[in-house]
């Protein structure tokens, strides 16, 4: 049974800056026995970042939409695990008001990081705390999950503009605040198809550009990622060809050579 020293003691080994900022995407099932639950969890998050910013995704957009379209900062529940759903009703956590991909943070500059996401349009824009996260040049660990949920990989295709991957049209959607504020957020959303699903064939691409390292958390697995090298490796990649997560299938064979062509023109 891990305990809390145990996690941060594996928070160290895995580099993560405790004065920086780290986005966390987790699956809590796949650390094994945690001494006092997911609550130990975030107790080990929290103070191993004490001098930094911790965020995680508190998203609701499996069930904000046009015929659901209500969201309220301080009691709309996440759709992406029961950590995210605990640390957002945590004591000085600050949440932000995008209606379907709202993050939550703690720490010094928390409420600047989520301030203004509800004033986009689209799920990761640029401006957005997605965008903050390369400004901030943060870490992402994914604690027993893959590249599939890798929710900044959406945002690294949006800001390419990779044709298709948002729709057209907008929905009507409205974030409701905790003083009874009532917010019009018109919004795009990602398209039917679940792009996503296909992230996982750049895995061994970044961890060979250093863009990413693995390690443990529990008896997690953790991909750590570093958002400006991953960024700009996919940038570089998704100019060579924008359909690359269009399916599941892996790398081509051309695309493998582009990139060690370019990794070592580089070098």
């Amino acid at each position: 049974m891990y305990t809390k020293e145990d996690l941060k003691r594996q928070l160290h080994e895995l580099g993560i800056d405790p004065k920086g900022t780290v986005l966390v995407h987790s699956s809590f099932k796949s650390m094994g026995e945690v001494e006092g639950g997911p609550d130990t969890v975030l107790d080990a998050l929290s103070e191993h970042m004490k001098d930094g910013l911790l965020v995680l995704p508190t998203h609701t957009w499996r069930y904000i939409n046009a015929d659901n379209p209500n969201f309220y900062v301080d009691s709309s529940p996440t759709n992406v695990g029961i950590l995210t759903e605990l640390f957002r009703q945590r004591e000085g956590v600050r949440r932000s008001w995008h209606p379907t991909h709202s993050v939550a943070a703690l720490g010094k500059d928390a409420t600047e990081f989520t301030r203004g996401d509800e004033q986009f349009d689209t799920p990761c824009a640029r401006g957005s705390a997605w965008g903050k996260l390369l400004d901030r040049k943060a870490q992402i660990m994914l604690v027993g999950v893959d590249l599939r949920r890798n929710t900044f990989i959406h945002g690294v295709e949006e800001w390419v503009d990779i044709p298709g991957r948002l729709t057209d049209s907008r929905e009507q959607l409205y974030t409701h605040l905790p003083d009874g504020t009532k917010i019009s957020v018109p919004s795009r959303r990602h398209t039917g198809v679940s792009w996503s699903e296909h992230f996982w064939k750049v895995d061994e691409v970044l961890q060979e550009t250093g863009a990413m390292h693995l390690g443990r958390l529990g008896d997690a697995e953790v991909r750590v990622c570093d958002t400006v090298k991953l960024t700009a490796v996919l940038t570089e990649m998704l100019a060579a060809d924008p359909e690359m997560f269009s399916d599941n299938e892996p790398l081509s064979d051309e695309m493998r050579y582009f990139f060690h062509e370019s990794t070592a023109q580089e070098e």
